[in-house]
């Protein structure tokens, strides 16, 4: 069976089922983008083989740890080093002057997914002298991809396929440097990995009692509709300090209501800057 092959849930269907989730669990599915979240329940019925939308509603009532060991399948991880060179760049050249004027630096990586963005992003910040001073919060919803992070383990295939992006960003320098290579694979060097924290959180409905001075949320967003958008932002908003940057993704589709809350610094990488109110 393929995913093409179940049946394509109604909106009453995904309405119910993203209810009683989040009654249940106390995760809310409710105002994610209906058509992606049809799609991760047909995947999740495909690989459980759950035969149906009834099979699932059985399957989520009957057993309370099944769906905390699925939300991979609901969410669709999207993530590699160095992606999109261009925006590591622009960081590299008009973001970390910036930033280096600071004291101290706190970054949050919100949806990390298996964690190349976080290691990415030190990368830069040691190619730049200022990863000594800076504290990363790494954050997802689910807790199977936070432990891939963490771990900081990638196949060196992966890494071979990365190489030509790390190399059109840092083209004088060798991944061996950040990288220890063996046995195929290729583990983050702990310095790297020191400064950061790693914790489950819930963008939809969890708070954020820290303050940063960089946000990154990078195609997470477009499994949002608008109104949770909006109520995203808020949070990434009033988590930023008064001259805070928040990076998206190119699919991030940034709702008109928030030009009240981030000016845009370069609408190419999307890169926006907090408007203090």
């Amino acid at each position: 069976m393929t995913t093409e092959q179940v049946k394509e849930l109604s909106d009453e269907e995904l309405t119910s089922l993203t209810t009683a989730i989040k009654g249940r669990y106390g995760i809310d599915f409710t105002n994610y983008e209906p058509k992606s979240l049809k799609r991760g329940f047909a995947r999740l019925i495909m690989k459980k083989q759950l035969g149906s939308v009834l099979g699932l509603w059985s399957k989520i009532m009957q057993d309370r740890e099944f769906i905390l060991g699925c939300i991979d399948d609901l969410t669709v991880n999207l993530t590699e080093l160095f992606r999109n060179p261009e925006i590591w760049v622009k960081i590299q050249n008009d973001i970390i002057p910036i930033l280096k004027n600071k004291f101290r630096l706190n970054m949050w990586h919100a949806g990390c997914s298996s964690g190349e963005e976080v290691y990415t992003m030190a990368i830069v910040l040691q190619n730049a002298d200022l990863l000594r001073k800076t504290k990363a919060l790494a954050t997802d919803l689910s807790n199977s991809i936070l432990a891939e992070a963490m771990k900081g383990e990638y196949p060196s295939y992966l890494v071979s396929k990365y190489s030509k992006s790390f190399n059109d960003y840092l083209p004088t320098a060798k991944m061996e440097t950040f990288f220890d290579l063996s046995d195929g694979k290729a583990a983050v060097k702990d310095f790297l990995r020191k400064h950061i924290e790693f914790q489950q959180h819930n963008l939809v409905q969890d708070p954020m009692e820290r303050k940063f001075d960089v946000v990154f949320c990078r195609n997470v967003m477009i499994y949002f509709d608008e109104a949770l958008k909006m109520k995203v932002l808020r949070l990434f908003h009033q988590s930023l300090e008064n001259d805070g940057f928040l990076i998206v993704g190119y699919y991030d589709m940034m709702p008109d209501a928030s030009k009240e809350l981030f000016q845009v610094i370069d609408a190419k990488t999307r890169i926006y800057k907090k408007i203090s109110k």
